[in-house]
């Protein structure tokens, strides 16, 4: 018997009870399409949360206070990681515009491009005629801040560095704030009053859209001078913390280092942090790989059911037709078709399971899920493929080695 003829034998014995085919492939479909789209919600999951990260700004670091100083002669951390004092707990020394001052210097920072000192005025209660708004984040800062946060300009101007030294009282508004306080109305040349104090809209930011996924709203934001803040909102002073933009992204530990070199010796020692975008990203990274592996596991089980529902069957299908088998292997048949036409059919049934699911898993990964969009990966498919057409073969194997060991005799004999 020759393989064409063991593979029709095998459709013959399937299309026989077409109703336990369809069931036995459908715990396959559920399984492979399980893989696949838990598999993709895992990745679209982490993109969001790296795009997310991202917006905060590449190449990016961030300098705060420090609530456990370190004495003198602190050490210097490792680059790629968060600088953190560890030592006996000092008062630590405010940030200072100075101090974000020091930070750019052609000799002693070469790899820093800009230190933007940041004010916080957070949520301030901001009115434009009869409408008002919480603004979430009220930030004053210089005009190298931009950049160095990642945020650009969509309709208007950002404000200048002359403007920030003369403490000038302009503002650029995020997207949620053009919506929540002006609605209809171009914010452009308005004057907001923010606590009292009137601020001109010079500008609107581009929307970031990292709102979703448990993040603070960062559209709903107002940067201005921070001179202008200081002397309105806040008071003169200490810094809420320092962004640093190094001048590449492949020189950001050297920008980290050289942080903590000027300002160890400003400061005596090591009463601040620095926050590196990029060691986040890798902890997000890892996170998610976790996450993403341990969705499909749980979705693999899903798959593994399905291969025991196919012995299930398998072994039901060998008792029903012990009679068939005994009068085949009567009149010739080899051990080896018998074997032949069992795995195939199992085979065959979770092949067609297979690609049912893929397709399943394709088109279900085309809608939003839970608010994440799902990123299919190539190689869940063909795993997810290569493993249903395994389970197939494994325990496909077991019904058809039983049949094939039938002897002819006893068959004959079965009820």
């Amino acid at each position: 018997m020759n393989p064409f003829e063991i593979l029709r034998f095998a459709l013959r014995g399937l299309g026989s009870n077409k109703l336990r085919s369809g069931l036995t492939t459908l715990g396959i479909l559920i399984g492979v399409g399980a893989v696949i789209l838990l598999v993709a919600v895992g990745n679209g999951s982490s993109q969001q949360i790296q795009d997310s990260i991202t917006r905060l700004g590449a190449g990016a670091l961030t300098v705060s206070t420090s609530t456990t100083g370190q004495a003198g002669g602190a050490r210097q951390a490792a680059p790629g990681q968060q600088q953190t004092a560890t030592g006996p707990r000092t008062q630590a020394k405010k940030l200072t515009v100075d101090d974000a001052k020091a930070l750019v210097d052609p000799v002693n920072t070469p790899s820093i491009e800009s230190a933007s000192p940041v004010v916080n005025a957070s949520a301030q209660t901001t009115t434009y005629l009869t409408t008002s708004h919480s603004i979430g984040q009220f930030v004053g800062s210089d005009a190298a801040y931009f950049k160095a946060s990642n945020k650009t300009i969509q309709r208007g101007s950002l404000f200048t560095a002359e403007q920030v030294a003369a403490g000038a009282k302009v503002a650029v508004i995020g997207q949620t704030v053009a919506e929540q306080l002006f609605g209809q109305v171009d914010p452009i040349g308005k004057k907001m009053n923010v606590n009292g104090a009137f601020f001109t809209v010079t500008g609107v930011l581009a929307t970031s859209g990292s709102s979703s996924g448990g993040f603070q709203d960062a559209d709903d934001i107002a940067i201005a001078p921070y001179t202008a803040v200081q002397g309105t909102l806040t008071s003169y002073g200490a810094l809420s913390q320092i962004v640093v933009q190094a001048k590449t992204a492949g020189v950001v530990d050297a920008a980290q280092a050289e942080i903590t070199t000027v300002l160890d010796q400003r400061h005596g020692g090591t009463d601040f942090q620095v926050f590196n975008q990029a060691s986040l990203q890798s902890a997000v990274a890892e996170s998610s790989e976790t996450f993403t592996v341990l969705l499909g596991a749980v979705a693999a089980i899903s798959l593994l059911v399905g291969g025991i529902g196919v012995t299930n069957i398998m072994l039901v299908t060998v008792t029903e037709r012990t009679r068939e088998i005994g009068i085949r292997k009567a009149i010739g048949a080899p051990r080896g078709a018998i074997l032949g036409q069992f795995i195939a059919e199992a085979t065959i049934l979770s092949l067609i399971g297979g690609v049912l699911g893929v397709a399943a898993g394709v088109i279900g990964g085309q809608f939003e899920i839970v608010g994440v969009q799902p990123v299919i990966a190539p190689w869940s498919i063909g795993l997810a493929l290569g493993v249903s057409v395994a389970i197939g073969l494994f325990f496909g194997s077991y019904p058809a080695n039983r049949a094939a060991g039938l002897r002819p005799i006893e068959a004959l004999r079965h009820e």
